[in-house]
């Protein structure tokens, strides 16, 4: 076991997000992935867009539920609009509700927090879909029949938002973008070895397809207008609509 920064132990192909992991995980994840937290500033401002009175969004992979408190709040002047954070970690949900329960902000809100394997449960029919860097830990055999219920569930015009971590296009661009964001990582205070302690601890758990990968999955299960919206490094954000 080693540390991969901000006071993380990971095993070698063994990353999780389970036990301590959660405690640490909004400082982690919002220091090694670049523009994390004006993503989520992307995907509130989209929701102008797709939700209105009585509308259902769910956070597919929501890890604390920081997205789902900053949507709310963006949303304060809808009405009946519904909530659902999805997460299979219990360590994540139990995090999410807590910061639920202490946020005032938040107690007028149809907020539920739901500790489910995504690949099983039956999803509502629904305005928006969020799954922000999620889609990359799931199984690559998975995936398609996930992105196929995904489509199925939504209205006719609403939309799934997808961040993706992404490989390139060849091995060259791939080389490429390793080596930018590895200089990215040097840039947020990691050190050589927390930087490969994580990439060891990743070893067939974080399995990113290309940029052409995901439209395609998006298309097999029938999105014909797909967008992308944001891209920095080896990060994309895709927008959906169905």
């Amino acid at each position: 076991m080693s540390t991969v920064g901000d006071k993380i132990i990971a095993q070698k192909g063994n990353w999780t997000f389970s036990g301590e992991v959660s405690i640490n995980f909004d400082s982690h994840v919002a220091k090694s992935v670049p523009m994390y937290n004006e993503g989520h500033q992307i995907i509130c401002n989209l929701t102008d867009f797709f939700l209105s009175n009585n509308s259902l969004v769910y956070d597919l992979g929501c890890s604390t539920g920081s997205l789902i408190e900053k949507i709310a709040i963006h949303n304060t002047h809808k009405n009946g609009i519904k909530y659902i954070g999805v997460d299979q970690e219990v360590n994540m949900v139990k995090q999410a509700k807590e910061r639920k329960f202490n946020n005032k902000s938040l107690k007028d809100f149809d907020i539920e927090f739901l500790t489910e394997d995504i690949n099983l449960m039956k999803l509502e029919k629904t305005n928006l879909i969020i799954c922000y860097y999620l889609i990359q830990f799931i199984k690559p055999h998975l995936r398609q029949e996930l992105i196929d219920n995904i489509y199925k569930s939504l209205h006719w015009g609403g939309c799934l938002i997808l961040f993706e971590k992404v490989r390139g296009s060849d091995a060259r661009f791939q080389d490429l973008l390793s080596a930018l964001y590895n200089d990215y990582k040097f840039s947020r205070g990691y050190s050589v070895d927390e930087i490969n302690s994580k990439s060891l601890s990743l070893r067939g758990v974080l399995e990113p397809f290309s940029r052409s990968g995901n439209i395609d999955m998006l298309k097999r299960a029938g999105f014909v207008d797909i967008e992308s919206i944001f891209k920095y490094i080896c990060f994309e954000g895709f927008i959906a609509i169905k």
